[in-house]
Parts: structure tokens; C-alpha cells; sequence
């Protein structure tokens, strides 16, 4: 028996470890990264990011899983670190192509029931409830939790205890020592931790590049209940729906001022709707009013809280600011706050949404959390950030969460704490850090990118569809209809040119009488091989470009259609 156990332990010992990213490096967004022990894999977090301008038509950006699903059968668990869109909003996607058992704090389990809901995806899906004292066994990976503080409820750090030594990973975190909800970051477990001694330290790094730490939350508090108190009429603030400590000192400030309360914007509907009934929400009944109602109420009797803080085109704020919400208005001489900071190239919408709202004669308060007190952020700075890695004192370190810069950042402070410089790994999503007998090496990777969601559609849209889409919408396109005899290659009818997004019709007919005796010319030049449509197309397409960009300096998307009979 006992040489059985030591037999086990050798084989156990000589386990190769990896680690890796599919998404959260290098970007801000889609969270999801990986653990796997041989045979079996740990997935964290399966986050989603929304486009850019650049990216025409497209609703959300998903990871590539095009590892794991080669790798199902290995596939053991989806633990998820908080509720925040980055780290859930691509469950729905993932589940539809590898059903895993998800396991999740209570809050963070009703936000993510909401979107399996939505996809119709609820029943069939394993959901389990953690917290920090539970204590999970994936095959050989055992796996322990502490709690972080972050600007939602329920955050969780992640250690995962292997045979080549501890992994941890921070989630998204700041030590925040005054909580709203008096749930601090539990340091003395990640004190433990790094006693015991920890070989690899993922941890994020948003606010790497920001000296110092990041205030608390509850100093939010009172900057709110004092703008509601100078403000001569109704009040309209915008935060993060998922802040669910701002929306709690939100509510607590407007008891204080004796206003009502009303919910704009889906997103907020569903958190408030859900931390109310788990138990993290405390809304005195007869607060909330329906939307409908508050232009029948006294101005200075209301609060508006709406989604839309980052700009979205579609989200309350931006409807209000264009006066097209339907039930609800912003006045001369109404109070607006944006109590959140822009994420980085959300500037613009901001800004326009801020001019329209001055331009409907609105007091607007709006800027940095440092100068108006109305925004703290989820993320540790530099000396926080220092802290964890002096807590767990890891041997290797690999940052993420972050863009380039970030990382870059976050491995200077590593090294200023004491971390090897040959032991930090900036890697790309998809680079495998391996661990064999407790040594960390990056030789390979795998598969990792973005997955396009595009309506129904997931993963139908490429490059090819993304550049035509930048073609229509840059320079507009051309229609040539053709209608030629099958035996003869003779013109029947036409060619006739439709413009759309090119010139304006009345404008443009001297240039299209051009386009179509060009399109005649070529199919004449070309009647033994009128049969080859391809070729006639590829030759029509080519000669018109280089006719209206000698006229125009514009290069429309030409569509040829042959019609033969």
C-alpha cells in the first residue's frame, strides 16, 4: 500500500503544468484564462468586449475556445470571479458550443441566470454556488478561494493548489479597508497563502500606470448626498449598473433628501432587481417609482438612475441627452451626474452626450473622480498592487488584465519588490507558460483570438466581410446590371448602374452614362469569352475602378451581375 502511494505521488509529481490566456491580455475585455494539469483543465472567467467604430455591424467580441473544444473532454469547471461584464458576458457562447458546470458567488450566479435566461440556456445548465471558505477538487487540481474587494459585490481571488506548487489568480481587485458593505479583501488568507508559498502569481493590472491607491468607495458616499442637496430639480446620475455599492449610497442618498427613485435602462432594471433579492440591495419599500411617473412628481422630489455612463449609443443617458426617451425628460436647470470615468475610447461619445446635455440647459457634473468625488475605480494602483505581490511572494509572475503598457508597468513594480526579472512572463493571448518540476518555461502557444458576434451569427463574420463593410461605408457601392444572350454574348438590356453611398443620383448621371458605355465596350472586346462569367466580371470591375478613380479619386465597391438568357 505504501509503495502504491509513492508510486502515485511520483507520477503526480512529474505532472506538466500550463497556463494560459484566450483573452484579458494585452486588452481590456473578454476575460478567460486557463489551468490545466494534464488531464484535466480549470477554465476563469469567460468575459466579452464591445467593438469599436471600426468594427461595422459587429455586437460583441467573444474568445476563440477552439482549444478547449479540441480538448472537451478535459474540460472540468468555468469559475467565474466576478460579475462584471468583461469576466461573464460571453457564458451564453461558450455554453452553446462546451456545456461546463459553472461555479460562482450568489451575486454573480443571478447576473449571469439573467443572460442563460435570455439564450434560453437556464435549465440546461450547472450552476453551483461558492464562496471564499469553499473548498473545489477538479481532478488533480485542488482549489481554495479568498475574497477581494472590487466595485461589485462578491469578488473573489482564486488559489489552485497542483502538484508542481500554488497557482493564484487576484481577479479583479483594489484593497479597499472601508467597504460600503463592511466585506473587506481578506489579506490574512493571502498572507497565508504566500507563507506557504506560491509559484506563479497571475494578477491584474488596470491600474498599473496610477501611483498610489485607489480611495475607497465609501468616500463616494457623501459627494453624492451632497450634489442631490444643491440640486434645484430632478436629478439624473449614471453609473456602472453592476456598482452595486454606488447604487446602495445612490439609494441611501436619496432617502437622506427625502426623493424617489426611478431605474432607466434594462441593464439596471435586471441588477438592481437582483442584488434587491439576494440580499445585497437595501431599498426601503414605497422608493422605487415607475418611470412613468416621475413628470407628474415635484422635480425636487426625484432621481433618475440610468445606464449610459460610457456613451452607449443606445443606453438611457444617450436617449435622454437627445430628448428620446419616451416617458422621461431632461429639463432646464435639471442636475445630471456622470459618476463614473470614461474607459479609454469611450471619450467621444461621452463628450457629445455631455454637449447635449448643456445644449438642453442641464447642470452638468462630469470629469475625473479626483475632482468631482463622484467616481472611485474597481482597480488597484501601483502601491496595492506592490502589496499583493509582497503578500504572496510568488516565484514567477505573469501580468494581466491590461493592455501592453500596463503590463509593462505591472513588471516594473514586480522586480522593485523583488521578483526576478527571467521569472516574469509578458505574454500574448494563447502563449503557454509550462511548468515541469517547478520550473516555468514559454516555448509554445495555442490557438487564441476573437470570435465576431454578429446578430445570430458567431463566428460568420471575418476579415473579408469586416473590410467590405469598411469599403460601403467609406466610399459607397456600384450595382452594374447586365443582361446578355447565353449563345451570343450580345447585350440585351441594359447595363444599368445603381448608386448607393457613391454619388447622389440626379448629380450623377453624366458619370454613370460613362460607367455603362465602358461596361458595353468591355463585354464586346470580350465576346469569345463571354461564356467565362468570372473573367468578364473581374474585367468590368477593373476597368470601371480605374475610369472613376481618374474621375472621382473614389474607390466604390463595384458589384457586376451578369443575367444571362
Amino acid at each position: 500500500m505504501n509503495s502504491k502511494w509513492r508510486k502515485d505521488i511520483l507520477t503526480t509529481t512529474n505532472q506538466k503544468l500550463s497556463i494560459f490566456a484566450l483573452g484579458g491580455v494585452n486588452e481590456i475585455g473578454k476575460n478567460m484564462y486557463v489551468i490545466q494539469a494534464e488531464d484535466d483543465i480549470v477554465v476563469i472567467d469567460c468575459g466579452a468586449k464591445f467593438p469599436d467604430e471600426t468594427l461595422l455591424g459587429i455586437d460583441l467580441i467573444i474568445q476563440d475556445i477552439s482549444f478547449l473544444q479540441e480538448n472537451k473532454d478535459k474540460l472540468r469547471a468555468l469559475i467565474v470571479t466576478h460579475g462584471h461584464e468583461d469576466h461573464i458576458g460571453g457564458i451564453p457562447y461558450f455554453l452553446k458550443q462546451l456545456n461546463v458546470p459553472i461555479y460562482a458567488t450568489n451575486l454573480t450566479l443571478g447576473l449571469i441566470e439573467i443572460k442563460l435566461k435570455e439564450h434560453g440556456l437556464l435549465r440546461q445548465t450547472k450552476l453551483f454556488m461558492i464562496d471564499s471558505e469553499s473548498e473545489l477538487t477538479f481532478g488533480s487540481i485542488r482549489t481554495t478561494f479568498f475574497k477581494t474587494s472590487h466595485s461589485i459585490p462578491d469578488c473573489l481571488g482564486i488559489a489552485f493548489h497542483t502538484s508542481q506548487g500554488t497557482i493564484v489568480h487576484t481577479g479583479d481587485f483594489k484593497f479597499d479597508w472601508t467597504p460600503v458593505d463592511e466585506h473587506g479583501p481578506d489579506i490574512h488568507k493571502m498572507a497565508a497563502l504566500g507563507e506557504n508559498g506560491v509559484l506563479l502569481l497571475l494578477s491584474e493590472s488596470t491600474n498599473a500606470e496610477r501611483p498610489g491607491s485607489t480611495p475607497s468607495e465609501r468616500l463616494v458616499g457623501d459627494h453624492i448626498e451632497e450634489a442631490f442637496r444643491h440640486a434645484p430639480r430632478k436629478v439624473f446620475i449614471s453609473t456602472f449598473a453592476s456598482n452595486v455599492h454606488r447604487v446602495q449610497q445612490i439609494v441611501n442618498a436619496a432617502i437622506k433628501t427625502n426623493r424617489k427613485l426611478a431605474l432607466l435602462g434594462r441593464s439596471m432594471v435586471n441588477v438592481v432587481s437582483v442584488a434587491m433579492e439576494r440580499g445585497y440591495l437595501e431599498v426601503p419599500d414605497g422608493m422605487l417609482i415607475e418611470a412613468s411617473e416621475v413628470n407628474s412628481m415635484d422635480p425636487e422630489k426625484v432621481v433618475v438612475l440610468c445606464t449610459g455612463s460610457q456613451g452607449e449609443p443606445m443606453a438611457a443617458l444617450s436617449r435622454l441627452s437627445s430628448s428620446n426617451f419616451r416617458q422621461v425628460e431632461v429639463l432646464p436647470e435639471d442636475t445630471v451626474i456622470l459618476a463614473a470615468s470614461p474607459i479609454p475610447g469611450n471619450e467621444r461619445s461621452v463628450s457629445r452626450i455631455i454637449d447635449n446635455l448643456f445644449l438642453l440647459g442641464a447642470r452638468v457634473i462630469y470629469g475625473s473622480g479626483s475632482v468631482t468625488g463622484l467616481h472611485v475605480s474597481g482597480h488597484a494602483c501601483q502601491e496595492e498592487l506592490k502589496l499583493m505581490l509582497t503578500l504572496m511572494k510568488p516565484k514567477y509572475f505573469i501580468p494581466i488584465h491590461g493592455e501592453y503598457r500596463m503590463l509593462h508597468q505591472h513588471r516594473i513594480l514586480a522586480e522593485s519588490v523583488g521578483v526576478q526579472t527571467e521569472n516574469i512572463f509578458i505574454v500574448n493571448n494563447g502563449d503557454v507558460v509550462d511548468i515541469v518540476n517547478s520550473e516555468a518555461t514559454q516555448t509554445r502557444s495555442v490557438d487564441a483570438g476573437n470570435v465576431f458576434v454578429d446578430g445570430f451569427g458567431i463566428g460568420d463574420v471575418g476579415e473579408i466581410i469586416l473590410r467590405d463593410r469598411k469599403l460601403l461605408s467609406e466610399d459607397g457601392m456600384l450595382v452594374i446590371v447586365t443582361t446578355v444572350s447565353k449563345s451570343q454574348g450580345k447585350i440585351i438590356s441594359g447595363p444599368d448602374t445603381i448608386s448607393r453611398g457613391f454619388m447622389y443620383g440626379p448629380e450623377s448621371g453624366e458619370l454613370i452614362n460613362e460607367v455603362n458605355q465602358l461596361v458595353r465596350t468591355t463585354i464586346d472586346k470580350m465576346k469569345d469569352n463571354s461564356r467565362n462569367q468570372r473573367v468578364l466580371k473581374q474585367n468590368i470591375k477593373k476597368s470601371v475602378e480605374k475610369h472613376l478613380y481618374s474621375r472621382t479619386k473614389r474607390k466604390p465597391m463595384i458589384l457586376p451581375i451578369m443575367i444571362e438568357v
